[in-house]
């Protein structure tokens, strides 16, 4: 059975039980001041490049991502959570400076906070492993606010996990599949 991506989302939440609160300032509206989030869900398909696939090996027909990206008070917090992908398989994934395109490399590069800083505090790394069903969840928390004039446009997923270290550290191999990420607030 295939579970709208947005649904997928609330359920994997709703499993892992309730987050921390948040203690913010809060505008009248509900939303933390200088909040943004951005948003990215969708069926993985061959042509839409909201939701693309590029490998369809290691992204099958019916998989499925869902990335939101929510920036407030000097914190970054990136939740990424997939479905129908191959069972048991290390992915990578990593916030990208363009929207997703039709050709893998039109995301552009990683998205850096810092420009020319290849490390998890300043990049947003989102490996993710599996499990028996295909489906995977990853979360990432960066002590760094998104501003509105320098955004991420995409979500990328890689064929491998991410490089630690090495003169190839930040790589994660091939890109299999990308979510268009959109300004929610």
């Amino acid at each position: 059975m295939r579970v709208p991506a947005l649904l997928l989302v609330l359920l994997t939440s709703a499993c892992a039980g309730q987050p921390a609160p948040l203690h913010e300032a809060v505008h009248p509206t509900g939303t933390p001041a200088g909040a943004i989030t951005l948003s990215g869900a969708g069926e993985l398909t061959s042509s839409d490049t909201a939701a693309i696939a590029y490998d369809r090996k290691l992204a099958p027909r019916g998989a499925q991502a869902s990335a939101t990206v929510e920036s407030s008070g000097g914190v970054t917090r990136t939740s990424l959570v997939v479905e129908g992908f191959l069972h048991k398989r290390r992915y990578g994934a990593h916030l990208h400076v363009k929207p997703c395109g039709k050709k893998p490399d039109d995301a552009g590069p990683h998205f850096q906070h810092e420009h020319g800083k290849v490390n998890p505090s300043s990049e947003v790394w989102l490996d993710f492993t599996t499990n028996g069903e295909g489906a995977g969840r990853s979360s990432a928390r960066n002590d760094w606010a998104l501003t509105p004039d320098r955004l991420p446009h995409s979500l990328v997923i890689h064929s491998q996990a991410t490089k630690t270290s090495g003169p190839q550290v930040g790589t994660a191999g091939d890109r299999v599949a990308c979510v268009t990420l959109k300004k929610v607030s």
